[in-house]
C-alpha cells in the first residue's frame, strides 16, 4: 500500500521527473556510497559525488579499478573517472561514463561546504542530541 499521498508511484511520471530533473536534483540523485573507513569516521552512508573525489568502482566491466573524478556530466547522470579511457578507432581516447551508484567513494575532497554536509548528516550526533543519561541526572541531584 501506498504510504505518502503526495508521491506518485505512476512509472510515467517517474521517468519524467528522472529526465527532466534540475541540476540541482540530479545533484542528489548522482550520490555514492562511502568505504567502509569512511562511513565509521563520518557516520554517513552516501555522499553526492564530486569532481576531486578518489573513487573504486564496484559494478561493471572496470570493477576494482581506482582512479580521481575528473567530471560530474550531470546531463547524462554519469562521472568521468581518470584512468578510464577508451581507444577510439581513429585514434583518439574518450571518457568511459560510469553511473555513481556503481562506485564508492575512497577519498574526499573536503571544504567547508562539504564538512557541514557531513555534520549534517551526521547520524549518531543527532540521536545523541539532548538525550541525558542516568549518570548525568544523579550527579545534578547530588
Amino acid at each position: 500500500m501506498k504510504r505518502n499521498l503526495n508521491v506518485s508511484s505512476s512509472r510515467r511520471k517517474s521517468r519524467k521527473a528522472h529526465f527532466q530533473a534540475s541540476s540541482g536534483e540530479r545533484r542528489i540523485r548522482m550520490s555514492a556510497a562511502l568505504s567502509h573507513d569512511l562511513r565509521a569516521k563520518y557516520n554517513v552512508r552516501s555522499l553526492p559525488i564530486r569532481k576531486d573525489d578518489e573513487v573504486r568502482v564496484v559494478m561493471g566491466d572496470n570493477k576494482n579499478t581506482e582512479g580521481k573524478v575528473i567530471a560530474c556530466y550531470r546531463k547524462k547522470y554519469v562521472i568521468h573517472i581518470e584512468k578510464l579511457v577508451a581507444n577510439k578507432v581513429n585514434g583518439n581516447t574518450a571518457q568511459i561514463g560510469i553511473h555513481p551508484s556503481n562506485v564508492i567513494i575512497t577519498k574526499l575532497k573536503l571544504d567547508k561546504d562539504r564538512k557541514a554536509l557531513l555534520e549534517r548528516k551526521d547520524r549518531t550526533s543527532e540521536s545523541e542530541k539532548g538525550k541525558i543519561t542516568k549518570e548525568q541526572v544523579s550527579a545534578d541531584v547530588n
